[in-house]
């Protein structure tokens, strides 16, 4: 039998959800019962198949209504935990979109209230569900590139100044009194944290030892556009993750594997896969992957394991927290980005090099040489 599922936050990203609900309805896996926005939606914006699911913007009394067991959360950042908590009061259990939350504490506000509520939560990180990252995990294990000597990302990505005017909540770090943090590691290109550390052997909050953050902004916004972080964790390797959403050539973001004797590549958009090391030719493979609301119905249906659980995310939370709590992003100086009119966007010339860098020697923008990263700007916090 299929499994009912309310959305909670339909527009936006949560299109995305509802194309993805449509393809699991026609598997014959869910039904859509019911969609909680503050408008409902016309009957254009629903994608033809999903029949008439109810609509309230009252999300509790809506999973009342519906009796569903299963609730997809696609809403602003700040409104994660408490729409989790209303879900888990009532037994339904959550694939909950990326962030989690919007600080340390309503992270484990949010996890702790699931756990003792006996419910099964899914962080939506669609890269974990690439069947690449076990391949990986295996490669290392096996000493496939030697010893793993740390962990890069890169993402070097391009958003138009209107990407910050499409909700009141994109690029604050704080909207009237409540924590936001939408910068570029904590949303869009939260994925190459969240996996460099998956693939760092990292994944809970206890494995992090010290974070180091560089913020800055070349957009006329409160949060970062323009950042790196470099976590130091208990095995005593680091992690460093670059990204920009001022990019001047976009192009797809790749978590890079260090070896002492090889390296792995891993555009985790794509599950696309290159093996490189000593004493052999290159190997390029393309994976599979396991949607993750599809995986969270197997978990509730038949207890396969789940596959991001909040506990599995702690560490990236971490990375979350430290960035919330270092000095607002720096704005880069005029001069050091252009405005490039047909495309309505603001680009940083050489950026994406620096980007690529970061990820390939597991350094800051400012150890780079990058003149609008001064060292003696860049905080350091510390995570235990």
């Amino acid at each position: 039998m299929s499994v009912d599922i309310v959305l909670a936050g339909a527009r936006g990203h949560g299109r995305w959800h509802l194309d993805n609900i449509r393809r699991l309805q026609d598997k014959g896996i869910v039904r859509l019962a019911g969609i909680c926005e503050l408008t409902p939606l016309t009957e254009g914006e629903l994608p033809d198949g999903l029949g008439t699911p109810a609509q309230s913007p009252d999300f509790g009394a809506l999973l009342d209504s519906t009796g569903a067991r299963i609730a997809v959360i696609c809403t602003p950042i700040p409104t994660h935990t408490d729409l989790a908590l209303t879900a888990a009061e009532r037994g339904v259990h959550l694939l909950l979109e990326k962030p989690p939350a919007p600080s340390y504490a309503e992270f484990r506000r949010m996890a702790d209230g699931v756990a003792r509520a006996g419910v099964a939560c899914q962080i939506g990180f669609q890269s974990l569900g690439s069947h690449a990252v076990p391949v990986i995990r295996e490669l290392i294990a096996e000493g496939a590139i030697g010893e793993l000597v740390g962990i890069g990302g890169a993402g070097a990505w391009a958003r138009a100044e209107a990407y910050y005017r499409r909700a009141p909540w994109a690029g604050k770090r704080r909207l009237n009194g409540v924590e936001v943090i939408d910068g570029v590691l904590t949303n869009p290109l939260a994925h190459a944290v969240a996996t460099a550390l998956a693939l760092n052997g990292t994944t809970r909050a206890e494995d992090v030892t010290d974070i180091e953050t560089e913020l800055l902004r070349a957009n006329d916004i409160e949060s970062d556009d323009t950042s790196c972080v470099r976590v130091t964790t208990t095995t005593g390797r680091t992690v460093t993750v670059a990204a920009t959403l001022c990019a001047e050539v976009p192009d797809e973001p790749y978590v890079l594997v260090h070896g002492s004797r090889g390296r792995i590549t891993f555009w985790y958009k794509q599950d696309r896969v290159l093996l490189q090391r000593a004493d052999h030719g290159p190997e390029e493979t393309e994976y599979a992957r396991t949607d993750l609301l599809e995986n969270l119905v197997d978990h509730v249906t038949t207890g396969a394991a789940l596959l991001v659980t909040p506990d599995s995310t702690g560490a990236f939370m971490k990375v979350v927290e430290a960035i919330r709590l270092a000095p607002d992003p720096a704005p880069l100086p005029e001069e050091a980005w252009d405005f490039v009119p047909e495309e309505g966007r603001r680009v940083v010339p050489g950026v994406d090099g620096l980007v690529a860098a970061a990820a390939d020697t597991l350094s800051l923008y400012s150890e780079l040489g990058a003149p609008w990263a001064l060292p003696q700007a860049r905080p350091k916090e510390v995570s235990t």
